[in-house]
């Protein structure tokens, strides 16, 4: 009788065990998925839960904010520092459009953004992401010319390349959102790798002599038109003055004009006199008048016209 007794109390306390399995907490970077003979039941989110014990329900929990990254073309060995690249050939050489080979390292970074899509519908998903991603480079650096990997469209090339994996990651419903792609290095490789640098540095040194002279373009046009600007200010200037001078010269003559009309003979005389002052002014002049029962004498010295008699 002790015996079925504890016998059933060994069971009841495994049953309660059992049960108490089923309980599991979800953090709060996670997603929980709940399977029910292995098919998808349903999600749960952050908070403590419970599910009935394994083998009739299992759950996974995803870490669907964590940001993973893939290394292409290359693997890190050691890092560092210094950090050691170890190059795998075979994911890095690519074809360009214009038919030269480039090597090339790129990453990229992922996260799950639909822990259902990812349990459920890939396998393997590491290396479908790999996949996806060489496949992707080589469509986007195969319809570009070496110069551009090289050099200028690198920025292009990342953009194209997330655009591009991340049409193939929702055709599978794979439930993986990529957060970029990032090249790591791009070089020629080590065959031709000095002919490549050559052509490189020829190139910097035309864009360097090319930014030199726009540089000088732009420094000189501006002071150039500056100059033109105050020298036609300058001749605007001379021309309001030279207008301004001739009118009030020829003010003056019509003053002088309307005086000699009404006394033409006074005018005259005063123009004479004035002019004969200007001509010879270091010499005494005097003027004898001709007049009837006296002698005038006119006094041209000094600034003003004075007469005086003997």
């Amino acid at each position: 009788m002790n015996k079925k007794r504890i016998a059933l109390w060994m069971v009841l306390a495994i049953i309660f065990i059992w049960l108490l399995s089923g309980m599991y907490i979800v953090h709060p970077n996670e997603e929980g998925v709940v399977r029910r003979w292995g098919k998808y039941t349903v999600s749960t989110g952050p908070g403590m839960h419970y599910h009935i014990p394994w083998p009739v329900e299992r759950v996974d929990k995803v870490a669907v904010t964590k940001i993973e990254k893939m290394e292409i073309g290359y693997r890190t060995i050691k890092k560092g520092p210094p950090a050691i690249y170890e190059p795998v050939e075979e994911e890095a050489l690519m074809l360009t459009g214009d038919m030269n080979i480039v090597e090339l390292w790129f990453i990229v970074q992922y996260r799950i953004k639909d822990a259902k899509k990812y349990l459920f519908n890939i396998r393997g998903p590491q290396q479908m992401i790999k996949d996806a991603a060489e496949a992707s480079m080589r469509q986007v650096v195969g319809d570009r010319g070496v110069d551009e990997a090289l050099t200028i469209g690198k920025e292009e090339i990342q953009e194209a390349v997330a655009e591009k994996l991340q049409e193939i990651l929702d055709l599978y419903e794979s439930g993986i959102e990529v957060v970029t792609v990032k090249l790591q290095d791009v070089h020629p490789p080590g065959e031709v790798k000095a002919a490549f640098e050559a052509v490189a540095s020829a190139k910097e040194t035309r864009e360097r002599l090319v930014n030199e002279a726009l540089g000088k373009y732009n420094q000189e046009i501006p002071r150039a038109k500056g100059e033109a600007e105050k020298i036609i200010r300058q001749a605007e200037a001379y021309a309001v003055e030279r207008i301004r001078r001739a009118e009030g010269d020829a003010n003056r003559f019509l003053a002088r004009l309307r005086e000699y009309r009404k006394a033409k003979q006074v005018t005259k005389d005063r123009l004479y006199l004035e002019t004969m002052r200007e001509i010879l002014p270091d010499i005494e002049k005097i003027v004898i008048p001709e007049e009837e029962g006296f002698i005038k004498f006119l006094n041209l010295r000094g600034k003003g016209l004075e007469g005086s008699s003997k």
